[in-house]
């Protein structure tokens, strides 16, 4: 197992703290800006933020394609931070339409650099052998950093306005960039970030790697699952503003907290398990299976105390997901050269499913009402924990078997399911 320095373990740490802030902390506030401060038209709104969508989706394979392919992931993440800096100042000092268009296009694709980068940082450093317990590392300091960006934000905002949030977010992102800087490029095994035995192996195709079953039904999953989730909040704060009224903002708040606490508890308790014994494949089918009973609890509650509480099941499933979403990625892709561009297909097939659940759970919420739709979010998201547990199979002997189809497929994937 590789030991990573007390610098890189500290500059991993400070990445994964602020890297909320930088990746996600624009986006939530932006049409609150552009509506409160700037007077813009929903539909123009609306548009903005699909661009940023669009560009992110575009983005994900070849991020993910150069990430596996350069020597410069250090330079790659730093860069990234730099160009969210660069778009959320011109939000801040310019938001005419034309600026904030082509920030949000800058915005998109910069992000989708991010999760692929680190995930190789981390893996070069770690070693597979080590991915696990430094992945829940990471997440745990990711939530976080959620948490204390919230508050933040929230001070910030009352103090000096929304336009603020945007000239933080710059900073926190100037500051990635010098921190990624910080990692000892003699640290990096660039072999093994990428998922190769040896340098000068060739990684193989992305269709190759698509023919890997395991991996096709990984990533369908991961879509159901994120077509369950995504709009299952947003549902319940419409919910909350309809039979509650003046209590769904607080709601929406303490909502937001509660599940990033539990998440950074859940991220801990993920690494506890795994250095215990337990298999990947069963602590991840347990929080896929907590998203279809939080649909059916919101489905039959509506109080804001109750949204509050079934809130906790997300932090759950999803620190769970965020934990060893990327260990399995990593896994299924070890040997091929390719566990970055896995990493960046796990975000697509993430974004998809996310888009579409909004798209579909409010057009069943139109046609059926509430307690439908939250019921036919959590019908995807039982299709997925299901999906997994049936057609995923991440034994040695059904990972060797999926080896003899990929070549540079190593004799990796050890760990114990």
């Amino acid at each position: 197992m590789r030991t990573l320095s007390r610098r890189s373990a500290l500059a991993l740490d400070t990445l994964n703290f602020m890297m909320a802030d930088v990746r996600d902390g624009i986006g939530p506030y932006l049409a609150v800006f552009l509506k409160g401060a700037e007077h813009w038209q929903p539909g123009a709104i609306g548009a903005a933020m699909a661009l940023n969508n669009i560009a992110t989706a575009l983005a994900l394979i070849p991020a993910g394609l150069f990430i596996d392919a350069t020597r410069w992931k250090r330079a790659a993440y730093a860069g990234a931070g730099l160009a969210i800096a660069f778009g959320a100042l011109l939000i801040a000092l310019w938001p005419v339409s034309w600026v904030v268009f082509t920030a949000e296009a800058v915005l998109g694709a910069a992000a989708a650099i991010l999760p692929p980068a680190l995930a190789g940082i981390t893996l070069g450093l770690a070693g597979p052998d080590g991915l696990a317990g430094r992945v829940a590392r990471n997440e745990a300091f990711n939530h976080a950093g959620n948490l204390t960006g919230a508050l933040f934000i929230g001070v910030l905002a009352s103090l000096w306005g929304l336009r603020a949030l945007f000239v933080a977010a710059c900073a926190f992102a100037v500051a990635s960039a010098m921190i990624a800087a910080m990692i000892p490029a003699r640290e990096i095994d660039h072999s093994i970030a990428r998922g190769s035995r040896a340098a000068d192996v060739a990684p193989i195709a992305l269709g190759a790697l698509l023919r890997d079953r395991n991996l096709v039904f990984f990533l369908l999953s991961v879509l159901l699952f994120h077509l369950g989730n995504a709009a299952m909040l947003p549902l319940a704060g419409q919910v909350l503003a309809a039979s509650h009224p003046g209590s769904d903002a607080a709601a929406m708040s303490a909502c937001i907290f509660v599940a990033q606490a539990v998440m950074v508890a859940t991220a801990f308790l993920c690494g506890r398990a795994l250095a215990a014994g337990y298999g990947v494949k069963t602590i991840f089918l347990a929080g896929l299976l907590v998203l279809p009973v939080r649909g059916v609890l919101f489905a039959l509650f509506s109080s804001p105390l109750a949204v509050i509480l079934i809130q906790t099941l997300d932090g759950i499933g999803a620190g769970v997901f965020g934990v060893l979403g990327v260990v399995i990625a990593a896994r299924l892709a070890r040997g091929t050269g390719r566990v970055n561009l896995a990493q960046s297909l796990v975000a697509l097939a993430s974004g998809l499913g996310g888009s579409a659940s909004n798209l579909l759970g409010g057009l069943i919420v139109q046609r059926f009402g509430y307690g439908m739709g939250f019921l036919a979010l959590s019908a995807a998201a039982l299709a997925a924990a299901l999906l997994f547990a049936a057609a995923v199979d991440l034994s040695e002997h059904a990972l060797s078997l999926t080896a003899r189809h990929l070549p540079l497929a190593s004799s990796l994937r050890e760990a114990p399911d």
